[in-house]
C-alpha cells in the first residue's frame, strides 16, 4: 500500500526578503561588493581576472583586513567572487569581456601564489549585477548569491596542495591523476554530507542544534549494518573530518553554515591527520556545524537543480485542492497543517470546503490520506465549511467523514450513519494511517479501538467494498495484540481477497 513519497521532508524557509538580507550580510559577498565598488579603470588584473599582487595590499586595507598574507588571501578570495558573480567585469586587451574560468571558481583556482609580478592583462568595469545588490528585488539578490555559492562550492571541492607548479601543463591544464583527486567523487561526497546535514536540519523532531563533525563524517562512511567500526573505517572517518574541516572553513564565509572548526590543538595531541574522539572527549573540539536559514535555501536550490524532490512549505499555496491534498499526503503532521493553512490563506474561505471535498474523492492508494487531510483542512476552514460538508452526507466516500466533522463541531440534525458506512469509514481510516506510516503504538491502538467498538467486526469487515479492505485486515492481523482477534483478522483478509475486494 505504498505510494511514491517525497525524497525529503518539507523545509520551512524564511521569506525571500529575509534571505536576501542574510545574503547581503554574508561576509564573502559583502567583501566582494565592497571591492567591486572600490575597483576602477586603474585596477590591475592578471590574465585570469585576478588582482595582481601589487593591488592586494590596497584591496585588503579597503576591506579592513590585516596587511599580511592572510589579509591578501582573503582580499583575493573576495575579488574572485566579485568576478564570478558579475559584480565586476574584466575586459582583456582584445576587447573580450567576462570572467575567465577554468573550472576552479573564477581564476586558475590556486589563489595568487602563481601571480608573481604579473603584467596587467585587462581593465575593470562595474558589472551589471552590482546595481542589483542594492536596487534589485530579493530574488535578484538571491540569484547573485547562488552564483556565489557555486563559486565557493567549487573552491571547497578543489584540491588542496602547496606546490602545484609541476602539475600544470604548458597549455594550463592540470594533471589530476598526479593529484590523486577525482573532482566528481569529491563533489559527490560533499553533496552527500550537505544532504545529510540538510536532512538532520529539516527532519521531524529536528531542533536545529549543531551537528558534531565526527557524526557527519561517519554518516557518509559507516555502513548501516556495521556494529563497532573497524580501524580502517575509523581512519576513513578521520580523513573525512580533516577534509570537511577545510571545506566548511571555505563555505562559512558565503553564509550557508555556522561552523566551529576542529581545535587545532588536537592535531598536536593526536598527531596531524589522525582524529578519533574518545567516548569521554568533548566532541565539540572536533568541530560543530549547523546549516543557516540561508544555507537551507541554498542547499535546497542545488538539490532542485539536481532533480531531487525537496519540497518547501508554501510550494502548494497557489495550487488546486487536488495538488494540495496529494502533495501533503506524506508530510509530517505539523508540516501538513502549515501547508494547508497557507493554502487556505491564499485561496480564501469561499468555496474552499467544496473544493477540498471534491479533491478528497478517489479509490487510489492515496485516497484515504487525502480524506484524512481533507478532514484536518475542514477543521481549519471552520463554520464556513458546514454547507459544503452537509452536501456530501449521502456520498459513499465522504459521508462518514462529513458526519464525524459535524459531530466534532456539535452540529445538530446529523443523520446516523448506516452500518455499511461505519465499516467503510473504519477501513478508510486505518488505510490512511497505514499509508502515513505513523507511530506503531498509535496505529495498534487505533486498530484495537476500532475493532473493539463493533461486536463481530471481522465477520463483517471483509465484505466492505473498499479497495484497501484486504490490506487493512492483513495489517490488523499483524498488529492486534489479542491472538484470537489477530487470527480472525487474517481469516477476514483471506475472505476479502477471495471475493476480489482488494485492489492488488
Amino acid at each position: 500500500m505504498s505510494a511514491e513519497r517525497p525524497t525529503l521532508p518539507p523545509v520551512r524557509l524564511h521569506t525571500e526578503a529575509e534571505l536576501a538580507r542574510d545574503a547581503l550580510a554574508a561576509p564573502l559577498l559583502a567583501r566582494a561588493a565592497r571591492l567591486a565598488r572600490w575597483a576602477g579603470p586603474d585596477t590591475r588584473v592578471g590574465a585570469g581576472g585576478e588582482l595582481v599582487d601589487a593591488q592586494l595590499p590596497a584591496a585588503a586595507e579597503h576591506l579592513g583586513l590585516t596587511p599580511d598574507e592572510d589579509g591578501a588571501a582573503e582580499a583575493s578570495e573576495a575579488w574572485r567572487l566579485a568576478v564570478d558573480t558579475g559584480l565586476v567585469e574584466v575586459e582583456d586587451p582584445a576587447g573580450e569581456t567576462g570572467d575567465p574560468d577554468d573550472g576552479f571558481g573564477g581564476d586558475d583556482g590556486f589563489g595568487d601564489e602563481e601571480a608573481g609580478d604579473q603584467e596587467p592583462a585587462g581593465t575593470v568595469t562595474a558589472g551589471e549585477n552590482l546595481a542589483l545588490l542594492t536596487g534589485g528585488s530579493p530574488a535578484d539578490v538571491l540569484a547573485i548569491w547562488l552564483d556565489g555559492l557555486e563559486a565557493a562550492y567549487a573552491d571547497a571541492t578543489a584540491p588542496a596542495f602547496d606546490d602545484f607548479a609541476d602539475l600544470i601543463g604548458e597549455d594550463g591544464s592540470v594533471d589530476f591523476d598526479a593529484l590523486d583527486w577525482d573532482p566528481e567523487t569529491e563533489a559527490e561526497f560533499l553533496d552527500g554530507v550537505l544532504g545529510n546535514l540538510y536532512l538532520l536540519t529539516v527532519g521531524e523532531g529536528a531542533d536545529g542544534a549543531p551537528v558534531p563533525l565526527p557524526a557527519l563524517a561517519a554518516s557518509m562512511i559507516v555502513p548501516d549494518d556495521m556494529g563497532e567500526p573497524t580501524d580502517d573505517v575509523l581512519e576513513q572517518i578521520s580523513d573525512a573530518m580533516m577534509r570537511l574541516d577545510d571545506q566548511f572553513r571555505v563555505l562559512e564565509p558565503i553564509g550557508i553554515v555556522e561552523y566551529q572548526p576542529v581545535d587545532e590543538a588536537l592535531l598536536v595531541e593526536e598527531g596531524e591527520g589522525a582524529l578519533s574522539p574518545g567516548d569521554e572527549e568533548d566532541v565539540t573540539r572536533y568541530g560543530m556545524v549547523r546549516l543557516t536559514p540561508l544555507g537551507l535555501y541554498g542547499i535546497r536550490a542545488r538539490m532542485l537543480d539536481a532533480g531531487v524532490d525537496a519540497p518547501a512549505i508554501g510550494d502548494l499555496a497557489d495550487k488546486g485542492a487536488d495538488a494540495l491534498l496529494g502533495g501533503v499526503a506524506h508530510y509530517p503532521e505539523a508540516a501538513a497543517r502549515a501547508e494547508i493553512q497557507l493554502w487556505l490563506t491564499h485561496r480564501g474561505p469561499d468555496g474552499a470546503a467544496a473544493e477540498l471535498l471534491d479533491a478528497a474523492r478517489g479509490a487510489d492508494e492515496l485516497g484515504p490520506l487525502r480524506r484524512l487531510h481533507c478532514q484536518q483542512a475542514l477543521a481549519l476552514v471552520g463554520a464556513e465549511a458546514e454547507p459544503a460538508v452537509r452536501a456530501v452526507l449521502d456520498d459513499a466516500e465522504l459521508g462518514g467523514l462529513a458526519r464525524v466533522w459535524l459531530a466534532e463541531r456539535g452540529a445538530e440534525d446529523v443523520p446516523a450513519p448506516s452500518e455499511e458506512m461505519i465499516f467503510w469509514l473504519a477501513i478508510d481510516t486505518i488505510a490512511a494511517q497505514l499509508e502515513a506510516a505513523g507511530d506503531l503504538d498509535e496505529l495498534q491502538g487505533l486498530v484495537e479501538g476500532l475493532s473493539g467498538q463493533h461486536s463481530g467486526f471481522f465477520e463483517e469487515a471483509w465484505r466492505v467494498d473498499h479497495p484497501a479492505t484486504a490490506d487493512v485486515l492483513e495489517a490488523m492481523g499483524r498488529l492486534h495484540s489479542d491472538k484470537k482477534q489477530a487470527k480472525d483478522a487474517r481469516k477476514a483478509a483471506f475472505k476479502a481477497r477471495s471475493r476480489g475486494g482488494s485492489a492488488d
